[in-house]
């Protein structure tokens, strides 16, 4: 299944919960993870913040080198989902781009869309309750 994780998941990840049981299926080959530059660049530039331990972003930065059961959309096309905060369109973007059937999100704003051309809107708790470790 091809998914979209939100930065606010991605980061949340490394401190445990329903977004580590995501990423961790993602690592263990479950699912495939859908980015784009623009999400990548956000998700370096966040974690960047975090200062995290250099064998957590060393491992991270090997698997997305790697294309370790990741997709990459080289363009997207604008859509204009997110009135309010524009920046989070990129989600819809690369989801549309590279048929992702989810988009996980913590973002409540974002989680409102509910469902867009046939993509699911859903937190991590309810991807976890949906699609089962």
């Amino acid at each position: 299944m091809r998914v979209v994780v939100d930065t606010n998941v991605f980061v949340s990840s490394f401190f445990g919960g329903q977004p580590r049981e995501i990423i961790d299926r993602w690592k263990r080959g479950e699912l495939t993870l859908c980015v784009s530059s623009d999400l990548i660049d956000e998700y370096v530039e966040v974690l960047n913040r975090l200062d995290l331990e250099a064998g957590l972003m060393q491992e991270l930065l090997e698997f997305w080198r790697s294309g370790y059961n990741l997709v990459f959309a080289a363009e997207t096309s604008p859509l204009r989902v997110m009135k309010h905060d524009p920046d989070d369109n990129m989600l819809f973007e690369c989801a549309v781009a590279l048929d992702a059937k989810v988009i996980v999100t913590g973002d409540k704003a974002v989680r409102s869309v509910g469902r867009y051309m046939g993509i699911e809107v859903v937190t991590p708790a309810e991807f976890v309750a949906r699609y089962g470790k």
